[in-house]
């Protein structure tokens, strides 16, 4: 079938399928994960954390970094 003429499901349905077909069906889900969303509000919560930070803070940090 045509994929323009497919209803969302069932594109979404052969796309697991292909999914399924070329990775198995523990790889399908491993693919999928790597696109869940999360939660929380990253932009929000950086700028918080980001805000308490020194310009001395992030140079030790990068120090430390090197050392190890």
């Amino acid at each position: 079938m045509e994929t323009s003429k497919m209803s969302p499901a069932q594109i979404r349905q052969q796309g697991l399928d292909a999914l399924v077909k070329a990775l198995g069906p523990v790889g399908m889900v491993r693919f999928l994960h790597q696109f869940d969303m999360g939660s929380g509000d990253y932009t929000k919560e950086r700028s918080q954390w980001l805000a308490s930070l020194t310009l001395e803070d992030i140079l030790d940090e990068i120090s430390q970094k090197r050392v190890s």
